[in-house]
């Protein structure tokens, strides 16, 4: 339940937080509890929550809403804890003060009130209420549709198309896909953060009419790609729609993983039965260079700047799919790429789609040549690790997903790393987050506010970020604050996205074509406010190189030791 979920969050506030709430309550009450005493009492309304006592919670968020009127979670919370002791209608109105102080998204307590009203029998309400909680940008249409708050809604054909429970297994294949575009239109409309900043409601408005009228005469494939277009006039790499496990002929890729390095685009790895592949630079692509591939994919790659189609559009190439649907090839199930092989021969090959992920087996063209693999490609699947290298005195810290490992927790590991600094004869620390994608962005407070405790570490020349085109998300949000709070120097290329930038991943699904994916809802600033930059730039410019990559080489470190040596007096042990 979406409530349920609401107060949960409330308790895991950080204490300092509370502290500076209890002071702000204890100033201005006359009559209730000194500021320790409001701290402990919001401790106990958060455990009688927990506990699932409605009643005290509701008697002691009451008392604490009464001590510090001015606190939007102490309403937001009153009104759950009414709402389960069925008190619809002071719940309506503890949300309703919610609402007008600003407590968590406006839009959740909007639907609160809908509920409120709903299980009061006020239907009319009930459907006004649901109706501008989902034009505040309601995010999760599945619990419209599933709450049993709103079970006496459900009949209503207001309801059906607010929910869009309308039944697709009776429609036409026509009129599925129209009502696939009428959904992902309105969802893109009432969520994103600022849906016209890029394209104008005009364009917007002209590509979905002329869409819908041209689905009689458009294959499966060109719709997809159509959808995929509507999806990029958003302008962020966050919004995106793809094909779903509904087609799965949608899902099948070449057995062949391509990469672009500075020298051009490259078969990285291939199944065994390609073997003789891997190494090899793609020249073509059907009839059209990679240039014009990649100038056209750029029409169906949601992106904050051109960096992060690199990284997509490298794999986007290996779907039959969609080049097929932006008309680049002629069959959706196989192509023909022209190749130089590492002898230098040109030739032409045919490759078939196949379901599947690419295995541990596949030949890889860093191989051949033998030895350990480099550090930066030796474990991308674990979120985060470190290993120390004694003989140039460096911590390097792989830092892959902003996601904890349950057995060893971010907060954890970044006390077990800063403590091995402080302790060992490190002269470098290097974090590694080339390969980082995102995860959860408040995960990365430890790392940041490690660094910046660090004086040890924290000096120019000592520490060193490696980005690159798949930095991107909350990895982009930890970059950024490193950039601003410490003395880092970046190393590699350009990230994936931009300091600031729109971002997160709200669900979006459709119910005919089960093509899914994200619309960006929220503005996430880490950088300040007059930052337009598309990326972070880093100093040590390493772009990914072929030569070095097939040679078990790593650009970004040998930058680094570059550096270091060019001023490895500064890093040298003081001598007594």
């Amino acid at each position: 339940m979406v409530r349920l979920r609401l107060f949960i969050a409330v308790a895991v506030l950080p204490v300092l937080f509370m502290v500076s709430t209890a002071c702000v309550a204890g100033a201005g009450a006359t009559d209730g509890p000194a500021a320790g005493g409001v701290v402990d009492l919001e401790a106990q309304a958060r455990a009688k929550m927990t506990d699932e006592h409605w009643a005290e919670a509701a008697a002691l968020w009451r008392k604490l809403a009464d001590t510090n009127p001015t606190m939007p979670r102490y309403w937001d919370q009153l009104g759950h804890a009414w709402l389960r002791v069925r008190d619809y209608k002071s719940a309506i109105s503890a949300f309703q003060k919610a609402l007008e102080l600003g407590a968590g998204y406006p839009f959740n307590a909007a639907y609160n009130i809908a509920c409120g009203y709903a299980l009061t029998g006020d239907k009319e309400a009930a459907l006004e209420w649901l109706s501008k909680s989902l034009e505040m940008g309601f995010r999760n249409l599945q619990d419209v549709r599933t709450d049993d708050d709103l079970k006496s809604l459900r009949g209503d054909p207001r309801f059906i198309k607010l929910a869009a429970l309308d039944d697709v297994s009776k429609m036409t294949r026509d009129q599925g896909w129209r009502y696939d575009l009428w959904l992902l239109s309105r969802e893109l409309k009432r969520i994103h953060y600022d849906p016209f900043k890029r394209v104008s409601r005009e364009e917007f408005e002209g590509y979905v009419k002329k869409l819908h009228e041209d689905i009689p005469g458009l294959r499966d494939a060109q719709i997809e790609v159509g959808f995929m277009k509507l999806a990029r006039m958003m302008g962020d790499g966050h919004t995106t729609i793809r094909p779903g496990h509904g087609q799965p002929q949608a899902r099948l890729l070449v057995p062949a993983e391509f990469y672009q390095f500075s020298e051009g685009l490259f078969v990285t790895r291939a199944a065994p039965k390609l073997a003789d592949i891997v190494g090899a630079q793609i020249l073509k692509i059907g009839e059209h260079s990679v240039e014009k591939v990649y100038e056209a994919m750029d029409q169906v790659i949601s992106q904050d700047n051109k960096m992060w189609p690199l990284s997509i559009g490298a794999n986007m190439m290996r779907s039959p799919r969609i080049l097929n649907g932006l008309g680049l090839i002629r069959e959706d199930d196989r192509m023909s790429i022209t190749i130089r092989d590492s002898e230098g021969k040109t030739r032409i090959l045919t490759l078939t789609a196949e379901p599947g992920q690419p295995g541990d087996d596949w030949p890889s063209a860093r191989k051949s040549v033998g030895g350990p693999d480099p550090l930066y490609v030796r474990d991308r699947r674990t979120n985060y690790w470190f290993e120390y290298l004694p003989d140039s005195r460096t911590v390097f810290f792989q830092y892959n997903a902003v996601q904890h490992i349950p057995s060893d927790p971010l907060p954890d590991f970044c006390d077990r790393l800063f403590k091995f600094i402080n302790e060992h004869d490190v002269a470098r620390l290097v974090i590694d987050m080339r390969w980082n994608s995102g995860g959860n962005n408040f995960l990365n407070r430890p790392i940041v506010h490690g660094l910046i405790r660090n004086d040890k570490i924290n000096q120019r020349g000592k520490l060193f970020v490696i980005v690159g085109r798949q930095t991107f998300s909350a990895a982009m949000n930890g970059a950024a604050e490193i950039e601003r709070n410490t003395n880092a120097i970046f190393v590699g290329e350009p990230t994936g996205s931009s300091p600031n930038f729109v971002g997160e991943s709200i669900p979006v699904n459709l119910p005919y074509s089960r093509m899914n994916g994200s619309i960006s809802d929220l503005y996430w600033q880490s950088s300040v406010a007059m930052d337009y930059r598309t990326w972070i730039s880093p100093l040590l410019y390493a772009p990914p190189s072929f030569a070095l990559y097939a040679s078990n080489r790593d650009p970004a470190m040998e930058a680094i030791m570059a550096y270091a040596a060019a001023g490895k007096t500064s890093t040298e042990p003081a001598k007594d």
